[in-house]
């Protein structure tokens, strides 16, 4: 393993207060080191990699210049905050990023008092940094703040409302714009195009450099400089938007080059009110494979270092993989079937569709409101929109998926990924409510699929019922059952009994089949693939009351709210008395971790589910012999 030790600079600084007591010169040789620090480990365990290649520069100028952690700095997301994490005291524990019981791979308040605060969703630092400079100035504090926010997370709807608020607010506060003309995918939208026509015409740096340098050697003309600077403003960006909504906008500049950030950061620095500082930098810089692929090189699994080639993730088939290929299969059938993504297209299984079918593909940035509003808006005109989201993102479009679609009744498909445990990105990203927060919205159909066939057939029943439907499956391979190239209409509401057995009956929903059968095999207990949430199979679960002792709920959900609370209420409303046990997902954030690690730390893995069975009624309860 890689130590920190191996770079001569980079082993001084163990805190921001190291960094600033070296010389600047220095820093362009520490930036180098971190680079390659960067590089070496995440080579050997994985995790994001361009993002963070591309602020190296950028964190080493912003811990130089201002003095945190008492200034504040607000990074965006977290994918771009590797340097930062290294410059504030992790780096020796950069090796157990995205591991359980190590450094999270995303910004984390309890990690660090550096980590002002916590983020793994794109799009919140301009709202927080503005709150905690509306602190400052309520406290009479002297405190900077600054929010560092990537190009892409800027096309999210909520950057763009804290900065309609914050420059009303006149209060004092640095916006960075970390402009790469990426996020994960590549960039869309109009804003996104509007900076890239910015930076790829030149037009703009080289006449204003230009300008300043002739004007600049006559004294006299100093001031007439400053005017036609402004001018020329005018001219290459009319209104420009950033100074509309009350910013002094600087740049762009090179994101890259240390000494210039830091001229430019102290400057800005001493001015009051809101900043907005235009920085342009490469994602994936000082690793070629990294920038000539950044989005394979996002997030990354060990991988060669001299050669850049990856890991293979996976050896089974994946449920990104077979809701990819439905897609297109249906694609091909349908010309009414449109998709729709708010950036996530590589990871939620789209790019074969937008190279097949680029007339009915939608990316539409990270924008989950939007996106379901505007899959609304399809479903009005007769089309049938699927909106492929990961569980934990569609939680950033709830209002629409209620106003927009539940009230409206519209033939809208919901493909949800990354539902359940995720794995290495932890609190933030799992996939641990939807469940719950989808089964209490009237007209929805609510599906989960305990087999990759069983998703294909689920995403074919969601397309074809006309109404709002989502099938939620979670991250990487099913158990093995390969899909069928037909596909079949689930009858609506119906569960499976798969295993029958005596005195308890296990109702599995989804991924919790598997180890639920082990537990059925050991204990002689009927177990039922549930298949629908929402709507439960009523007349099934009041039979298995009648000829069983306890039912048990296993779900891959909290349990509050969820398919178990759901049996409850259904159970409730019949008048039936018999006793349940509900298992699921705790009532707290489920750390990082694999997630077959953190399914047994919450007693969703087959020995988990039979020792809480057992101790609900152990008497009684005894390991039979199978006879079914």
């Amino acid at each position: 393993m890689t130590a920190s030790s191996d770079y001569p600079l980079l082993q001084q600084v163990n805190s921001p207060a190291d960094l600033r007591a070296m010389d600047e010169p220095a820093l362009e040789l520490l930036a180098d080191e971190l680079r390659e620090y960067l590089i070496a480990i995440v080579s050997e365990v994985g995790g994001h990699l361009a993002a963070g290649l591309g602020t190296v520069e950028l964190a080493v100028a912003l811990h130089y210049v201002f003095h945190t952690p008492e200034d504040r700095l607000v990074w965006d997301v977290g994918h771009q905050a590797y340097p930062h994490k290294i410059l504030t005291g992790r780096k020796d524990a950069l090796p157990t990023i995205r591991q359980h019981g190590g450094l999270s791979g995303f910004l984390r308040r309890g990690e660090s008092e550096f980590d002002t605060f916590g983020a793994g969703h794109a799009g919140t630092s301009i709202s927080a940094a503005l709150g905690m400079a509306a602190a400052a100035r309520l406290d009479n504090a002297e405190r900077q703040v600054v929010a560092i926010i990537g190009d892409g997370a800027l096309t999210a709807g909520e950057p763009m409302e804290a900065l309609n608020n914050a420059g009303a607010m006149d209060t004092d506060l640095l916006v960075i714009l970390n402009d790469n003309e990426m996020s994960i995918s590549r960039n869309v939208g109009a804003l996104s195009n509007y900076l890239a026509r910015i930076l790829s015409g030149r037009t703009y740096t080289t006449v204003r450099a230009g300008s300043k340098t002739v004007l600049g050697t006559m004294p006299p003309m100093q001031a007439f400089a400053r005017r036609w600077e402004e001018h020329l403003k005018g001219m290459v960006m009319p209104s420009t938007l950033f100074e509309e909504l009350g910013f002094y906008y600087v740049g762009p500049i090179d994101g890259h080059n240390i000494r210039t950030l830091i001229s430019t950061l102290r400057n800005l620095k001493l001015m009051k009110g809101p900043r907005f500082l235009h920085i342009a930098t490469q994602k994936g810089r000082g690793y070629k494979p990294a920038e000539g692929e950044p989005t394979t090189f996002h997030g990354v699994t060990p991988f060669n270092r001299s050669t850049g080639k990856l890991e293979k993730k996976t050896s089974g088939r994946t449920y990104t993989a077979v809701f990819g290929d439905w897609l297109c299969d249906t694609a091909k059938v349908d010309p009414k079937l449109i998709a729709i993504t708010p950036a996530m297209r590589e990871g939620s299984g789209l790019v074969r569709f937008s190279e097949e079918f680029p007339d009915r593909y939608f990316d539409v940035g990270i924008a989950e409101q939007h996106a379901l509003t505007f899959a609304a808006g399809l479903a009005c005109e007769s089309l049938k929109p699927v909106v492929a989201i990961y569980s934990t993102f569609l939680q950033r479009a709830y209002d629409q998926l209620i106003h927009d679609i539940s009230i409206q009744n519209l033939d809208v498909t919901l493909a949800i990924d990354r539902a359940g445990i995720v794995g290495a990105d932890g609190q933030t990203h799992q996939g641990a409510f939807d469940l719950s927060y989808l089964r209490c919205v009237p007209n929805m159909v609510v599906m989960a699929p305990a087999d990759e066939a069983e998703s294909r057939d689920m995403l074919y029943t969601a397309y074809c019922h006309p109404g709002p439907a989502a099938v939620r499956y979670p991250r990487g391979a099913g158990p093995g059952r390969v899909e069928r190239s037909e596909m079949t209409i689930l009858p609506i509401g119906v569960a499976q009994t798969v295993r029958q057995g005596r005195r308890i009956a296990v109702l599995a929903f989804g991924t919790m089949l598997s180890p639920s059968l082990e537990v059925g095999d050991n204990l002689n207990a009927t177990v039922v693939n549930m298949r629908f949430i929402k709507p439960l199979d009523r007349e099934l679960i009041l039979d298995l009351a009648k000829s069983h002792e306890l039912l048990v709920t296993v779900e891959e959900n909290v349990v509050m709210g969820g398919a178990g609370s759901a049996v409850n209420e259904l159970l409730n409303d019949a008048g039936c008395s018999i006793p349940t046990l509900n298992l699921g997902l705790p009532d707290q954030h489920i750390e990082q971790g694999s997630p077959g690690q953190m399914l047994a730390a919450c007693g969703l893995d087959a020995a988990g589910i039979q020792h809480a069975i057992q101790r609900r009624r152990p008497a009684e309860l005894a390991a039979t012999p199978s006879t079914a």
